[in-house]
């Protein structure tokens, strides 16, 4: 009798997941609470695969020999909370589909730049003619491509929701950018737990891989001190000691002046360092290097160049979806600046911007279903404030707010669920109106 593979959720990494399952032989059922969109239903139906929408049954997966969950689900669901009682083993689409592959994983993480990094190191292994696949939380499903695909290397974005159902994977290249508060609300409010789920990045490493991290951030560095400290044999996220850990930091590894860089701004250059070095330790030539570092164009709804009407620049950072994402957007900019910020708060503090808040921002748009917390935080800055529930009133908002010269930047330091159905919803949404001014 074959092994039953459960996948609770039917999105991008959950339909890829039931897909490989399927070809490998598993009994599969594909279990998702809310809709299933088409294009999934009929991949699913194409590959012969067992599914429900709109309920879970529990009779169809408590019986499960393995759960496959998505990130989306958090670890306190009833529904989760009653496999991990009769001790069902949940894993991640990721750590499912890595078994199934023998390609070198190139794995990065961190709170803010790990799309930027990822899809820039993907386009300097291209550029440099290997054969490599983009994978990950940056919506492309590993399971999926290992399903149909062949490739030799694997660059994956991983969130800390992937990371944490991942036990047996090794990444060849780990990657740990930075690490400030978010998500908390998934981590008992507890930025300890969130560093602990980012540092998973490097569980079973061994001497022959490969850890790069941003030495100059305080997090990470707290933490890298305690793992050499020697008071314990690993981190408490199974990290080995004896790894070999590439600390980046200035004088930077880019090969390069700044100035030349295709993208722009101080946590760009971070980016760009760290897919350096990754591209180093696979051996691509620093000329490849080079050239893409130039030429890369960067990703859609980070500090995205909208257009300029009535002499007044339009920024979409949708992606910026905490605080610390927002700090290096406002860091980034030159002139005087209208911030649309809002949405769906995680636990935010709000307090790591109020700096370049006070010395960029003449305006504030609010734009959420719940703007009190914006409010209680902001109203005594002395700044305009625009309180909206709505996208066409908070760029009505800052159309008027805004002078020729300013710029208007939408970067919310919030997840975008409360209005839209995700950050490249909310930034689509954004362009198109603002193209209509």
């Amino acid at each position: 009798m074959s092994k039953r593979i459960v996948v609770l959720g039917a999105g991008e990494s959950g339909s890829g997941a039931a897909i490989l399952a399927k070809e490998k032989g598993f009994d599969v059922f594909v279990s998702d609470c809310g809709r299933i969109s088409e294009p999934y239903r009929a991949l699913l139906d194409q590959n012969g695969v067992k599914w429900e929408d709109g309920k879970h049954s529990e009779e169809l997966i408590l019986n499960a020999d393995e759960v496959v969950k998505s990130p989306g689900i958090p670890l306190t669901a009833p529904l989760i909370q009653k496999l991990q009682a009769q001790g069902t083993p949940i894993i991640s689409e990721i750590e499912f589909a890595a078994r199934y592959t023998h390609a070198k994983m190139i794995c990065i993480t961190g709170s803010n730049g790990k799309t930027t990094t990822t899809s820039l190191i993907y386009y300097i292994l291209r550029q440099a003619g290997l054969n490599v696949g983009l994978a990950g939380n940056i919506g492309n499903s590993l399971a999926l491509q290992v399903a149909h695909e062949d490739h030799d290397y694997y660059v994956i974005e991983l969130s800390s929701f992937q990371l944490d159902n991942m036990y047996d994977f090794k990444a060849d290249i780990a990657i740990l950018l930075n690490i400030t508060p978010d998500h908390l609300d998934r981590y008992d409010f507890k930025f300890q737990n969130y560093i602990d789920a980012k540092f998973r990045i490097a569980r079973n490493q061994t001497k022959e891989d490969s850890f790069i991290y941003w030495a100059e951030d305080p997090v990470i560095d707290r933490e890298m001190k305690k793992l050499s400290s020697g008071s314990t044999p690993g981190h408490p996220c199974g990290i080995c000691a004896t790894l070999y850990p590439y600390g980046f930091s200035q004088p930077n590894p880019l090969p390069i002046g700044e100035d030349e860089l295709a993208l722009k701004g101080r946590h760009n250059v971070l980016n760009s360092m760290a897919a350096t070095i990754a591209a180093n330790v696979v051996g691509i030539k620093k000329e490849v290097i080079r050239e893409s570092l130039k030429t890369f164009q960067g990703v859609a709804h980070r500090l995205q160049y909208v257009a300029t009407v009535r002499g007044v620049r339009w920024i979409n950072d949708s992606k910026a979806t905490n605080v610390n994402s927002c700090w290096y957007a406002l860091e980034s900019m030159t002139t005087p600046t209208v911030l649309i910020l809002g949405g769906k708060d995680k636990g935010n503090d709000y307090s790591e911007i109020d700096e370049l808040v006070k010395a960029k921002c003449h305006t504030l748009v609010f734009m959420g279903l719940h703007n009190e917390k914006l409010h209680e935080h902001f109203d005594g800055f002395g700044l305009n404030i625009i309180d909206t529930d709505n996208l066409h009133d908070a760029i009505q908002g800052a159309y008027n707010a805004a002078h020729e010269g300013d710029t208007v930047l939408l970067s919310p330091c919030c997840a975008s669920f409360d209005l839209f159905k995700s950050y490249e919803d909310r930034g689509e949404q954004f362009m198109a109106a603002v193209k209509k001014l």
